[in-house]
């Protein structure tokens, strides 16, 4: 077995650097793809490996000379690189084809061993290595049947987004055997450059192929083994991520991304927060029927959106103001605001940032589970310098939870004060009580220094749609609020799910039920971890304690490393003192009992 490896393209999407080198040279957490792929084919006891070289073709030779590949290296060139494509490398090659089984590479993928061996080891003489087709890939799509063989390759003008889930990408590794170069590829290869053209890719010669009665190749699927093709700037950024060699390293360039975490379908997301059971199936369908109107047009400004979000909440359009999410009326309000600002500690700190470290008077509660009282905190910040408290209920990251009456005796006393209450209600849904919410005119009428802020991605599952909410009888502060943020600040899907939602009321209610008995599950579950601590929580998450002697930065890098999930270390936010505390996410069962076995197995 040899390996042929085409590695003459320019690489011009990744700009500055391929300037001077070639694409397979570009580093991918400081080792260039060519060295990478070497590497693992030099443990595979090939006969040897040809590399197709073009664009700074002796570059890439004196780089390959420079590297300990005890394999033997051939090369051939393709001088015209600049106005052919790969199928012309290939057939340049061609020779080396019909001497011995050939594993065919890319040059511009970066994989784990496991990727190789997959191929290697399968007992099928001749392969294409595949993989179910997910959002992030762009390429040659293929269909199978059950029994892997290839029904037909699918063109750009053929695809169809609703077959997704019938669609497989090549992953750009081939096995071909002696005999199948002979009899097949090699004379159609020939054939298909002479008659048409070289500025073509190499998988057109076996789209013609897999037309015959009998192809003898067939298709073989990953399962959960990395891989990825580096074209542009942001495949690097995402391959340097997955492959990561530092399990620290790796979370933390995960955690840099602050979410779009659907480039990477393997992942479970335990530390970004949302509904598990809402939106139901019947609103997405509407939503996706109404796409190409909500994408053609522009979204309504404030004022309509204003009323929107009043009609959603039951209050008036003049006390309330809509947002791109929670967010931007943290920092419009934040920073409007004079004087000082109480923050109880640890916790979601938007707020706290907004303000220098000498305008935040902090408390922290003195307990383990991080709880406090309305009357805790009057008795602490009834004598402080603040202008302005904020309080998160449930909290977050401890899920501690006031009950509203005492919220409300809390914000009139702080009112008599001349202090006022940002009251951030963005979990409030999630609480096991009949009473949640302040969010009612009269209330918010009795108490002009209340500020109630509300995120709609957490409670009602959108965090793709950026909504938010601030509502206040103080009409001066809500006016600046909407003069703040711009005229076109949410898009036309928010707005439209929000014009849609008071149909589905019903359904919402039946999932916040679902998702506190799937809570109280897995609040169960988590207490037969051994070295884990749960606390109860009123939010959809749940913080939990460390007790094991377990780090809780190991513990996150562990779990990313070895089990694709997500997980949100808070060692170091404020608060905690360098006591190991995790959160996490409340998901649906399947998702939850996998987490519970993970964790298991990582806190002996």
């Amino acid at each position: 077995m040899q390996a042929v490896i085409l590695a003459a393209g320019m690489g011009k999407r990744l700009k500055d650097l391929t300037q001077d080198a070639t694409k397979c040279m570009v580093r991918v957490n400081g080792v260039t793809m060519i060295e990478r792929m070497l590497s693992i084919l030099d443990r595979k006891g090939l006969s040897k490996i040809v590399l197709v070289v073009g664009y700074e073709g002796q570059k890439l030779k004196d780089f390959v000379a420079t590297l300990d590949v005890k394999t033997p290296v051939e090369y051939v060139s393709n001088d015209i690189y600049y106005k052919t494509n790969n199928i012309y490398s290939l057939y340049l090659a061609r020779e080396h084809l019909l001497r011995e089984d050939t594993l065919l590479l890319e040059s511009d993928l970066v994989f784990e061993e496991a990727v190789v061996d997959r191929i290697l080891e399968h007992p099928y003489p001749s392969l294409a290595l595949v993989a179910k087709f997910e959002s992030w890939m762009d390429g040659t799509v293929v269909k199978l049947d059950e029994e892997g063989n290839i029904l037909n390759f699918i063109s750009k003008k053929d695809f169809l987004f609703e077959e997704i889930p019938d669609y497989f990408k090549t992953v750009n590794i081939y096995k071909f055997s002696k005999n199948f170069s002979e009899t097949h590829y090699v004379p159609f290869l020939e054939a298909y450059s002479k008659a048409l053209c070289n500025n073509e890719y190499y998988e057109q010669v076996l789209k013609i192929i897999t037309l015959l009665e009998k192809p003898e190749i067939k298709a073989l699927p990953l399962s959960d083994e990395a891989w990825y093709e580096i074209d542009d700037l942001q495949d690097l950024d995402i391959a340097e991520s997955i492959f990561a060699d530092d399990r620290k390293e790796k979370l933390k360039k995960f955690q840099s991304r602050f979410g779009g975490y659907w480039r990477y379908p393997h992942l479970l997301d335990y530390c970004y927060l949302v509904n598990p059971y809402f939106p139901s199936p019947k609103l997405v369908a509407e939503i996706k029927a109404n796409f190409e109107r909500l994408l053609f047009n522009y979204p309504s400004g404030m004022r309509v959106n204003s009323l929107l979000a009043a009609k959603y909440f039951g209050l008036k359009q003049e006390n309330v103001v809509v947002a791109n999410g929670a967010a931007e009326l943290i920092k419009a309000l934040v920073e409007k605001l004079d004087g000082k600002l109480g923050v109880i500690f640890p916790t979601f700190e938007e707020y706290p940032n907004r303000k220098a470290k000498d305008e935040v008077v902090s408390y922290v509660p003195q307990n383990k589970d991080f709880t406090y009282t309305a009357d805790e905190l009057i008795a602490f910040f009834g004598d402080k310098d603040v202008s302005t408290l904020v309080l998160i209920n449930p909290d977050n990251p401890s899920g501690n939870f006031i009950n509203l009456s005492d919220v409300r005796r809390l914000v009139k006393f702080f009112g008599e004060r001349g202090v006022r209450v940002i009251l951030d209600e963005s979990f409030a849904d999630f609480a096991d009580c009949e009473e949640k919410t302040l969010l009612d005119e009269d209330l918010l009428a009795e108490m002009p220094n209340l500020v109630v802020v509300k995120s709609i991605s957490k409670s009602y599952g959108v965090p793709g749609l950026r909504l938010g909410i601030a509502a206040s009888a103080n009409r001066e502060l809500v006016d600046f609020l909407k003069r703040d943020v711009s005229i076109w600040n949410i898009n036309s899907f928010g707005e439209f799910y929000m014009q849609i939602f008071e149909k589905y009321k019903s359904e919402y209610a039946a999932a916040i039920r679902l998702f506190i008995a799937e809570r109280a599950r897995f609040a169960k579950e988590l207490e037969t971890v051994c070295g884990l601590r749960p606390i109860h929580s009123e939010a959809n998450f749940i913080l939990c304690e460390l007790t094991g002697g377990k780090r809780a930065e190991d513990l996150a890098a562990d779990l990313l490393a070895e089990d694709a999930i997500l997980i949100k270390d808070l060692s170091p936010k404020r608060g905690f003192d360098s006591r190991e505390y995790i959160r996490l996410a409340v998901r649906d069962t399947a998702d939850n009992d996998r987490l519970i076995s993970a964790l298991k197995k990582h806190l002996k």
